[in-house]
């Protein structure tokens, strides 16, 4: 059933993208049939590389040339993704809300990684807004589903929620860099394994190559490029099986509680000392008081020689049928 259902999928995104494909190209020749872009620009344009590297079971390391639009959204929401709004309440901040993310192109969107930037108040006029909580938005493939977790900028330990690959466990943490975009861009991801080591690293380095609020402008920087993601997904998949990685099972085949263990375990990541460390560290710096700690998230507290730790925000999103 499922491949009857990935088949028929790409044979409608083929017969979608066609149409909406000759539709842009009709707005692009009647330059009457295009509104004029609001200003300021919503959209900031990054050009980069995206780099993936798995050191065991099997060496396999792929680069892939990409395209990634940094979105304000109090002036362009995007459908399918959190609202400023949501994202302010989610991540306990009061300033503008930045959304790193491969826009739908010609009726196709694919996301393996969207990252939500969320700012204090808006700094005064031609400085920068002070970066205080990122939140992840990780879909997998084929099985459409969503986690979002807010994660501290800078560096951060997630205990993997997700099952994003089906050659690798739920058994990683995740190690995840963001730094403050500007005109370079740098997100990147290793995995720790408890008997595989650190041994899978992702990156993403871009720089700023423009930026637009015109809607046909941006259908032509990102024309293909969710598709081009999809190809690469597979393509690599594909050549993890032909080196004989060991294909893995949804873990909710095994546990239905496989959500609830990765909340376990990223709670206990968090009570660690050495996260107690660091988060005094970083409240030192931005000058947050131990009080302001408990609006980050909506989680179960954990007692910590006589300090309350709480969980991480973090909720799934189901994939409709046939996924669910």
């Amino acid at each position: 059933m499922e491949a009857l259902y990935l088949l028929a999928s790409l044979t409608t995104t083929l017969l979608t993208s066609t149409v909406h494909s000759l539709l842009l190209l009709l707005r692009l020749l009647l330059p009457f049939a295009r509104r004029p872009a609001p200003s300021p620009a919503a959209a900031r344009l990054y050009e980069g590389r995206t780099r993936h590297s798995r050191r065991r079971p099997a060496g396999h390391a792929f680069e892939y040339p990409v395209r990634y639009a940094l979105v304000d959204l109090d002036l362009l929401p995007l459908p399918g993704h959190l609202s400023a709004a949501e994202a302010r309440r989610f991540a306990s901040t009061s300033g503008p809300v930045r959304l790193l993310t491969i826009p739908k192109s010609v009726g196709y969107e694919q996301n393996p990684l969207s990252v939500y930037y969320c700012y204090d108040e808006a700094a005064p006029q031609g400085q920068d807004a002070d970066l205080k909580m990122c939140i992840a938005e990780v879909t997998n493939t084929p099985w459409g589903e969503k986690v979002l977790f807010t994660f501290q900028p800078g560096s951060d330990l997630v205990a993997k929620p997700l099952h994003v690959s089906p050659f690798m466990d739920m058994l990683g943490n995740w190690s995840i860099r963001a730094d403050t975009p500007g005109d370079n861009l740098n997100v990147a991801i290793s995995v720790q394994h408890p008997t595989l080591g650190n041994y899978f690293t992702a990156a993403l380095h871009a720089k700023l190559v423009g930026e637009t609020s015109d809607s046909v402008k941006l259908a032509t920087f990102f024309w293909l490029m969710p598709h081009k993601v999809a190809a690469g997904i597979y393509w690599e998949a594909f050549r993890l099986w032909l080196k004989n990685v060991r294909f893995l099972d949804h873990p909710k085949y095994l546990s239905l509680n496989y959500r609830d263990d990765a909340l376990k375990r990223d709670l206990k990541i968090r009570s660690s000392c050495t996260f107690l460390q660091k988060q005094k560290a970083d409240n030192v710096r931005s000058g947050k008081t131990p009080d302001d700690e408990t609006t980050e998230s909506n989680h179960q507290d954990h007692k910590d020689g006589g300090r309350s730790v709480k969980g991480r925000w973090c909720v799934w999103r189901d994939a409709q049928w046939p996924w669910c």
